[in-house]
């Protein structure tokens, strides 16, 4: 029921049709009897800086979650973001402050890093390879870093951005040792594959898995096949395996305390979900 006490998180992006977030806040905001409601608002890019000022005007506007393709306008919108924010150059999550600022944070590879936690990979001084420097890539990259990963290996077809995202690690996570150009997963503890290859039938794989340490954690974002042939390669060397969707559902609990709901875990959020269609 929606009613005048009713909270509202805006779900910002464009277009709206694949947004899975509010088959998976409402059902859990209603099963524990939270007074609140994500709501899918199609926003095009040209409108996006008035109508982001324009949803925090109103009094009941909790937050918003920020998806494509503004998540990397919206950082420089907001008054203050976090550290890994600066990394990822994207954010995916605003909030107001009591003063009226917009502060901004990144989820995504929160919830990867919750996720590998959940299922006992000790990240501190973890060896880790990350393929692929895009927004989830860097976004996945600056949490292994805020965890305490020890050394970050980074591969991207274009070594600009994967040069360029090492440079911005180190200038907020100094203590971590960063490489580029290689993506050779031997002596890695820890190999994610952070692109598109995976989504279609045929794709190559992004590493050689003949070179997976069998003691490796391998992490998948694709979120189109469950088991991808990479998780799938990957298991069958010995590897314990994260798939795309895990990531998902593993930031949602981070998301509701920046928000300042009463948070949960990921099995319950999966138990009450209606991703159907």
């Amino acid at each position: 029921m929606i009613n005048g006490h009713t909270e509202l998180i805006a779900h910002l992006g464009w277009p709206t049709h694949a947004f899975k977030a509010p088959m998976i806040y409402n059902p859990y905001f209603e099963s524990v009897g939270v007074n609140a409601i994500v709501v899918p608002m199609g926003c095009k890019p040209e409108h996006f800086p008035g109508v982001l000022r324009s949803v925090f005007a109103l009094e009941n506007m909790r937050g918003a979650l920020i998806t494509m393709p503004h998540k990397v306008t919206v950082v420089d919108l907001c008054d203050e973001v976090t550290p890994v924010v600066r990394v990822a150059g994207s954010c995916n999550a605003v909030k107001r402050t009591a003063d009226g600022r917009l502060v901004g944070d990144m989820f995504d590879g929160e919830g990867f890093v919750r996720g590998l936690r959940r299922k006992g990979l000790q990240l501190r001084g973890a060896r880790a390879l990350v393929v692929g420097s895009g927004g989830v890539g860097s976004a996945i990259a600056a949490s292994l870093a805020a965890a305490g990963a020890g050394t970050l290996a980074l591969h991207d077809i274009d070594a600009a951005a994967a040069e360029s995202l090492g440079r911005r690690l180190q200038v907020h996570y100094p203590g971590i040792r960063v490489t580029t150009g290689s993506n050779d997963p031997a002596g890695f503890d820890l190999v994610v594959n952070a692109t598109p290859l995976g989504m279609n039938a045929g794709d190559p794989l992004p590493v050689d898995v003949s070179r997976l340490e069998p003691t490796a954690f391998v992490g998948e974002v694709v979120m189109k096949t469950e088991m991808t042939a990479l998780l799938l390669a990957a298991r069958a060397r010995g590897c314990r395996v994260q798939v795309g969707t895990d990531m998902l559902f593993e930031m949602i609990p981070a998301y509701l305390e920046f928000f300042g709901f009463p948070t949960t875990d990921a099995d319950t959020l999966r138990s009450v979900a209606r991703l159907e269609y």
